[in-house]
């Protein structure tokens, strides 16, 4: 896909130290996922027949993936295989977002996300369609903890309804299945 680059005529500079450190952050806590494990309040280690059952009601629901730390780490090295790691990350860069409780933090990164992921010729832009990407910019206005909700519902009934099914057939998965320990954790990228 050809894409035109984006505009930098931003006179922020804490913009793009805010993308840089949110970035930085998040490809930090997806490659120590160990680390989250060991500071979570799930420290009990799971027997093999539970972790075996977690991991194959991956199968049974997106839902269930996109809640269970492991399972969320394997379809991201998936999406990474497939050049579409893009969805997971705006879709979980919306999920810190309503995290935020500053109402100037909230307009901020709202921009942040929007030039990274929404804006047309982002670095990372998710496919979406034109009404999608125009109501959330109206949204965004109002810089609400819910302005990216139709984008992002957008992005992950396209991850569930494409990549996930191949991610279940994928080595990846199956790697997943044999793994000794799954554990459901909430995540938190921040």
């Amino acid at each position: 896909m050809c894409r035109e680059p984006a505009d930098t005529n931003c006179s922020c500079p804490e913009w793009a130290k805010d993308l840089q450190l949110s970035i930085g952050t998040l490809i930090h806590k997806l490659e120590a996922g160990h680390n989250l494990l060991a500071t979570s309040l799930y420290r009990k280690k799971a027997n093999s027949r539970s972790s075996k059952k977690e991991a194959m009601r991956i199968t049974d629901s997106f839902s269930q993936l996109l809640s269970s730390k492991d399972g969320l780490l394997a379809f991201s090295k998936f999406l990474k295989t497939e050049f579409s790691e893009e969805n997971l990350e705006f879709w979980m860069a919306c999920e810190e977002y309503r995290k935020i409780h500053s109402d100037n933090k909230l307009r901020t990164r709202a921009q942040t996300i929007y030039q990274e992921f929404l804006q047309s010729g982002a670095p990372r832009e998710v496919n979406i369609d034109h009404h999608t990407r125009e109501f959330t910019l109206q949204q965004m206005a109002i810089a609400s903890k819910n302005c990216f909700d139709a984008a992002q519902e957008h992005t992950r009934v396209l991850m569930e309804k494409d990549s996930y099914p191949r991610f279940i057939k994928s080595p990846l998965y199956k790697e997943l299945l044999h793994k000794p320990s799954v554990r459901k954790l909430k995540l938190s990228f921040r």
